[in-house]
């Protein structure tokens, strides 16, 4: 069980300050995007959740509390279809398939789908996917 919290206030933290925090949370209940806040000498604290796993989280002594500046972003994309690769770019993620090419962005949003006969490779050049299928057909497309 694990909680990523970034502070929403401006006072640097050491790290075992997080077990403060974990003490002061134990019992509550957390998700992702929760602001929880804490009591600390009279005055509150707040904390955004940015990770948690399992998603919702009762926090516990074994709990592992860590402190992040940064906010994480988190999806599981599930398909029906086995993935054969993927292609990482710079504003894009190509995902392959046995006969079809699914590029998303970095948030696993849909930009474009195709089924291609044939399929024989799948390559990327800054953000222009490039298609071999059908023997002798090349498909270039730009996002």
């Amino acid at each position: 069980m694990k909680l990523i919290l970034k502070p929403l206030f401006e006072t640097p933290l050491t790290p075992d300050f997080a077990e403060v925090i974990r003490a002061k949370l134990k019992g509550k209940e957390a998700r992702e995007g929760d602001i929880l806040e804490i009591d600390l000498l009279g005055k509150p604290l707040k904390f955004k959740v940015v990770y948690a796993e399992p998603k919702v989280l009762r926090i516990t002594d074994s709990t592992a509390v860590e402190l992040s500046e940064r906010e994480i972003f988190s999806i599981t994309l599930e398909f029906k279809k086995e993935i054969k690769g993927i292609i990482p770019g710079e504003n894009i993620i190509v995902v392959v398939f046995e006969n079809e090419v699914l590029i998303l962005d970095h948030k696993g949003g849909k930009i474009f789908n195709q089924e291609f006969e044939k399929l024989k490779e799948v390559r990327l050049a800054k953000d222009t996917v490039l298609v071999v299928h059908d023997g002798n057909k090349l498909t270039i497309i730009q996002s």
